[in-house]
């Protein structure tokens, strides 16, 4: 019953660092790209598909694994809380 509860709430926060993300892109004063990887990251821990498109953005984009490794850092904090 935890591991349920503990999935959704991950779940949740994926999300919610998804929905950042996107407005993040049209608001100055967000880092859309980061709070994007964040969600895809933690989202990646129970979905395939996150964990796909993590792998193709570091592939095609390659000067972006710095920050999709400072996004999992910052991702593994908020897993840890939770």
């Amino acid at each position: 019953m935890k591991a349920r509860i503990k999935g959704i709430l991950l779940s949740c926060l994926g999300w919610t660092f998804i929905f950042l993300g996107i407005l993040g892109l049209f608001l100055p004063f967000l880092q859309g790209i980061l709070f994007l990887l964040i969600g895809l990251y933690i989202l990646s821990h129970n979905s395939l598909w996150a964990k796909r498109i993590l792998l193709k953005i570091r592939w095609r984009f390659p000067r972006l694994a710095d920050k999709i490794d400072k996004a999992k850092g910052i991702a593994k904090r908020y897993i840890r809380l939770n």
